[in-house]
């Protein structure tokens, strides 16, 4: 299922479309005025994706990422050439099924650690199948439908 996921959703095959970057930046505690000037044209799948043909984007389903942001709905950029390390957010397959979590792996422990108090972590063992399926670079949302 992810194959097809990722062939639908991989950024390989979208056309660039840049739109404008203002330099100005916008606070977000006391109004000033708006600074006009455009900085440069920006396309977010160049800002966004370094290896284009290894990363795929995927829909997250559930709570567990909720408190560092990433919620339910939001699509997660997913690079499948880096090398998951310690503390990354990865999506992994544990015996047949896909996660996204925290990764934690330190002195031969190996967990998957959610983001929400109401979440268990999954402690893998080497009688389980698992794999790190590619690391969450970033995640985008939609406000207004």
């Amino acid at each position: 299922m992810i194959d097809a996921l990722q062939a639908f959703f991989s950024p390989r095959f979208f056309k660039k479309m840049t739109r404008p970057l203002y330099s100005g930046k916008v606070p977000a505690g006391f109004p000033s005025p708006a600074d006009d000037h455009i900085e440069r044209e920006l396309d977010l799948h160049e800002l966004l994706i370094d290896h284009p043909a290894a990363t795929f984007y995927v829909r997250m389903t559930g709570e567990s990422l909720k408190n560092i942001g990433m919620l339910h709905g939001d699509i997660l950029i997913v690079d499948r050439s880096l090398e998951a390390r310690h503390y990354d957010i990865v999506v992994a397959v544990v015996d047949g099924e896909f996660t996204a979590k925290r990764l934690y792996s330190l002195n031969g422990v190996v967990e998957l650690r959610p983001e929400n108090e109401l979440f268990k972590s999954i402690r893998i063992n080497q009688d389980q199948d698992f794999q790190v399926w590619g690391v969450v670079i970033g995640s985008v949302r939609k406000l207004r439908f």
